[in-house]
């Protein structure tokens, strides 16, 4: 097979998200204790609106939000609020009806299905199965925000486009190596375009046996055979089935790349991360950055 077939072979494009929405958010407790910990705001947003922007921007149609019990306030968000939206018109708010309305994903695009049992993230992926079909899909955690210029999933899929048929694409980032005990850890291969070849996946390895400082990060482009792979994929860590261990097995039959985006990622899952994201989305906005900054001093004593 020439190259330019090679490319060309596979250029379906990437329609559908899943965005899994079910952990518990016990790092956030007692704030988390009746609110998801997707609905935190990160300044006037809440974290999981952050991430759907993030997938909408990259020509997203379709989000698939795998979720669990006392979620039910996602759905809602995503919804229409005809006694908000009354009381707004009555008070002739257009600026905030128009928010509202750009927010909302257009009718039929938005799904949820249940993960009932805390399973792990690879079989939240599974639950998404037949709502996905046989099609290549993002995959986003909202516990990762990514601030850049361009997101973090459209550069990944512009990046896929130009990648081989069958093609498993994720984003990746360096960390100090003193750090890459935490994480998921990729090996580097052949460069093909802006993205590498992934020669291995390590699930928070020592410092020593570590093949790269670059960690996954929680955007992923995946293939429609990692669910029959997840769906035999015995349990891994913690009792949970890992996503990790099933792109391993999937790795044997597909090429994975890796893409160092542009741009920088809040692990918004630890409370350092989220209070960091906060900041940094509020210093990125003009109607606010000015006075806040000076806040920020004041609180520093500058």
């Amino acid at each position: 097979m020439n190259k330019n077939s090679e490319v060309l072979g596979h250029m379906k494009p990437i329609r559908k998200a899943i965005l899994p929405v079910a952990g518990l958010g016990t790092r956030f407790l007692p704030a988390t204790k009746a609110m998801p910990k997707e609905m935190l705001p990160v300044v006037d947003r809440p974290l999981i609106q952050h991430v759907v922007d993030e997938a909408r921007q990259a020509g997203i149609e379709h989000f698939i939000f795998v979720t669990g019990r006392n979620k039910a306030v996602i759905e809602d968000h995503f919804d229409r609020q005809f006694e908000l939206e009354l009381t707004l018109t009555e008070r002739k708010r257009k600026a905030d009806l128009e928010l509202l309305s750009r927010d909302l994903p257009g009718a039929g695009q938005t799904s949820f299905t249940r993960q009932q049992l805390p399973l792990g993230l690879g079989h939240a992926v599974w639950c998404a199965r037949e709502l996905v079909g046989g099609e290549p899909f993002a995959l986003l955690l909202p516990d990762v925000l990514v601030q850049a210029e361009r997101g973090c999933l459209a550069q990944m899929i512009d990046a896929h486009a130009h990648l081989p048929a069958k093609s498993n694409v994720i984003a990746v980032e360096e960390v100090p190596m003193d750090r890459v005990h935490m994480y998921g850890v990729v090996g580097v291969g052949e460069a093909r375009g802006g993205a590498f070849a992934i020669t291995r996946m390590v699930e928070k390895p020592p410092r020593t046996e570590a093949p790269s400082n670059l960690i996954i990060t929680g955007r992923y482009i995946l293939q429609p055979e990692i669910f029959d792979i997840l769906a035999d994929q015995t349990r891994g860590a913690g009792g949970e089935i890992q996503l990790t261990d099933a792109m391993i097995r999937l790795a044997e039959k597909q090429p994975f790349y890796g893409l160092k985006f542009q741009g920088r990622s809040f692990d918004c899952g630890s409370k350092v991360g989220f209070l960091a994201a906060n900041v940094a989305y509020a210093l990125a906005r003009e109607d606010i950055a000015p006075a806040f900054r000076a806040e920020l001093k004041a609180l520093l004593g500058e």
